[in-house]
C-alpha cells in the first residue's frame, strides 16, 4: 500500500514537470515568433524608408538637374546678350569714313525752293531773291574771253561740300580742301555730259570781281558758304549778260 502510494506521487511529480516543460517552450515558441514578426516589420520598415529615400534623391537629382540646366541656359542668354550688346557698342565706337569729295545732295527747304539766284556777268556779282525781294548779293568772277560763262535759265543741279577739281585742259586732279581751286562748296546748274559749271569758293579771293575762270561763278569761300545754305536741288538760276 504504501509503495503504491509512493509510485503515485512519482507519477504526478512527471506530469507536473512535464506540465510545466511543456508550457515553458510553449512561451518560448511564442516569443521567437514575435520577435521574429518584430524583425521583419522593422526591416520592412527600413526597405521602405530606404526606398522612399531613394526616390527623393532621384527626384532631387532630376530637380537639380532641370534647375542646372535652366541655369545653363540663362547663363548661354546672358553671354549671348552680353556678346550683342558688344558687338553693338564696339560698332557704335568704330569711326566712320566719308570722303570728303563726295558729299550728300541737299533736300530742297522752303526757302530754296522759294528763291531763285540771278547772275549778272556785266556786274559780276549775283543776286539772291526770295520772291521779288533780293536777300542777299555776292561778287563774283565770270568766265574768261574763249570760256564765257552761259547764259540762259538753269536749275541746281549738284552740291558738294569740299569738292575735288579736275583741270578741264590739263586732266590734273587737285585734292579737295580749303585750298583746293574750288574751295569749300560746289554748286553746279549746268553740264554737258562731261564738264560741269557752277557757283564755287576759290583760295584766291584777288580775283573775285574779275573774268578769270574756265566759266564758273568763282566766289570768297564765306559767301560760297552762305550761298550754299540758301539754295537747294531744282533753285532757278538766271545767268544774263
Amino acid at each position: 500500500m504504501g509503495r503504491n502510494e509512493s509510485v503515485a506521487r512519482i507519477v504526478m511529480l512527471l506530469c507536473f514537470g512535464t506540465a510545466i516543460l511543456s508550457l515553458a517552450v510553449h512561451w518560448r515558441i511564442i516569443a521567437a515568433k514575435g520577435q521574429f514578426e518584430e524583425s521583419a516589420s522593422t526591416r520592412l520598415r527600413q526597405d521602405a524608408t530606404m526606398a522612399s529615400g531613394a526616390a527623393s534623391a532621384s527626384t532631387l537629382s532630376s530637380m537639380s538637374a532641370g534647375k542646372s540646366a535652366k541655369a545653363g541656359k540663362n547663363v548661354a542668354r546672358e553671354a549671348q546678350l552680353a556678346k550683342n550688346n558688344r558687338l553693338v557698342v564696339e560698332e557704335a565706337k568704330k569711326p566712320k569714313f566719308f570722303l570728303a569729295q563726295i558729299a550728300k545732295p541737299k533736300s530742297a527747304n522752303s526757302l530754296a525752293v522759294k528763291s531763285q539766284v540771278v547772275v549778272d556777268l556785266s556786274d559780276r556779282r549775283a543776286y539772291v531773291y526770295a520772291k521779288d525781294e533780293v536777300i542777299a548779293s555776292y561778287p563774283i568772277a565770270v568766265g574768261k574771253k574763249g570760256w564765257e560763262t552761259p547764259t540762259g535759265s538753269f536749275q541746281v543741279m549738284y552740291m558738294q561740300h569740299y569738292p575735288a577739281w579736275r583741270h578741264p585742259i590739263t586732266g590734273k586732279v587737285f585734292a579737295a580742301g580749303t585750298d583746293s581751286p574750288l574751295g569749300d562748296r560746289w554748286i553746279g546748274f549746268w553740264s554737258d555730259g562731261r564738264n560741269q559749271i557752277g557757283f564755287h569758293g576759290t583760295p584766291d579771293v584777288e580775283v573775285v570781281g574779275t573774268a578769270i575762270s574756265h566759266g564758273c561763278l568763282r566766289m570768297r569761300n564765306p559767301d560760297v558758304r552762305m550761298l550754299y545754305k540758301q539754295v537747294g536741288l531744282g533753285t532757278t538760276v538766271i545767268v544774263r549778260e
